[in-house]
């Protein structure tokens, strides 16, 4: 099977996303907020803190951070506690927690929609909440599906029903440059080119090294996409507003 032919339900090609769209500051209460979207996957993030004092095990020299996500329905299960704790590595990677020592920020990540990719779009929608609550960041995460159909084609962002029948599929999560992405990144904090590296890779199921990488390739040129749409989303500043990709 040739890699462009893979026939997808909603009629993408292989390396096509589904519509993105963002929303920040939407909860008035919330220090940074974001609703992310890919198709009908939908995560509202939320950030609060940094508050005084870390939890019992954490450096009180550094900042802390907690993830709370809950699902649509139902209790928390196994899998969204690997969740929490994936998403807690990946923004502790980015955040500068040098900044503010001895505090607690607290992300709460609610489902209001899963259709695949869930992971990814939790991350890239707790990226803008924690933009939107202007922490400090190193470099902003940008994460992506990419899914090996068992015709061994690769397939970016796929939906619940694709997830079902592919073979595996591997979480990626990019750093971006923080000075195309964040209006103000001190340029001081840039340790290096960082475009290059990964910060976060999960897979699932049996994926043959080769296919790997060509995920990985894949998956940064999506991302480079998402950063586009992740940078004039913070372009446009305006309270409540709902930047969606053409």
């Amino acid at each position: 099977m040739g890699a462009m032919t893979v026939d997808r339900a909603d009629g993408r090609s292989v390396n096509q996303l589904r519509p993105l769209a963002c929303s920040r500051n939407i909860l008035h209460r919330a220090h940074g907020s974001a609703r992310w979207s890919q198709g009908d996957t939908i995560v509202l993030a939320a950030v609060y803190g940094p508050k005084a004092g870390t939890k019992k095990g954490e450096n009180p020299e550094k900042a802390s951070i907690e993830v709370i996500w809950k699902p649509k329905t139902g209790q928390i299960g196994k899998l969204e506690k690997e969740y929490e704790m994936i998403l807690k590595r990946t923004l502790q990677s980015i955040c500068l927690m040098t900044i503010h020592p001895n505090t607690t920020t607290s992300i709460i990540v609610q489902v209001f929609g899963d259709d695949g990719a869930l992971l990814p779009c939790a991350i890239n929608a707790s990226c803008a909440a924690l933009v939107d609550a202007g922490i400090p960041l190193k470099h902003l995460a940008v994460a992506i599906c990419c899914g090996l159909t068992e015709g061994g084609s690769a397939i970016l962002d796929p939906t619940k029903a694709e997830e079902q029948k592919i073979q595996a599929f591997a979480y990626l999560v990019f750093p971006n440059s923080p000075l195309s992405i964040l209006p103000s990144a001190p340029s001081a904090e840039v340790d290096g080119p960082i475009e290059n590296g990964i910060i976060t890779s999960v897979t699932h199921g049996v994926m043959p090294v080769v296919d790997y990488f060509n995920c990985l390739e894949r998956g940064r040129a999506a991302c480079a996409k998402i950063s586009e749409f992740h940078r004039r989303s913070f372009e446009s500043q305006v309270p409540g507003d709902l930047t969606k990709a053409t």
